[in-house]
């Protein structure tokens, strides 16, 4: 076969630091605008980025040639530095360092845009904590909670 075909959508959850609640509304508009262009230059499409204070939901499809560690790696080093260019009073802001990346089936993307569109809606009843572990219990995800959070 000459070329090479792909579609590769994932569902990404990460957290601020010790999930500290560090994103404001007024901020999230343009940082997440800003994420979406690191995935860009990543040759990758950031198809809907969203949260709450202390957390990132984004959907995107990434090339068969990016890893998601690394594409992680990426979008946090450089959205973190320019959290801290951009907003003087957020020096201390930073990214934890593991994520949640859950493949996502093109069947599914409507779901999981609607999802992540409502996420103040839907965090008026659920902690992050008690979502991110739905989702990892929902995508058969083994882990030790005593090692979750630390």
């Amino acid at each position: 076969m000459p070329h090479s075909y792909s579609t590769l959508l994932v569902h990404v959850v990460f957290s601020t630091k010790d999930r500290v609640r560090s994103m404001d509304a007024k901020m999230r508009p343009d940082l997440f605008a800003y994420m979406g262009g690191i995935v860009r230059e990543m040759s990758g499409v950031a198809r809907l980025i969203n949260g709450t204070e202390d957390h990132v939901h984004m959907l995107a499809s990434l090339p068969a040639d990016v890893a998601i560690a690394e594409c992680l790696r990426i979008v946090k080093t450089n959205s973190s530095r320019w959290v801290h260019q951009k907003f003087g009073n957020h020096r201390s802001f930073a990214w934890q360092a593991g994520y949640g990346a859950f493949s996502v089936s093109a069947s599914n993307k409507k779901e999981v845009i609607r999802y992540i569109r409502d996420q103040e809606r839907h965090h008026r009843g659920m902690t992050f904590q008690e979502e991110f572990i739905a989702l990892l219990r929902k995508h058969g995800i083994a882990f030790d909670e005593r090692f979750l959070w630390r």
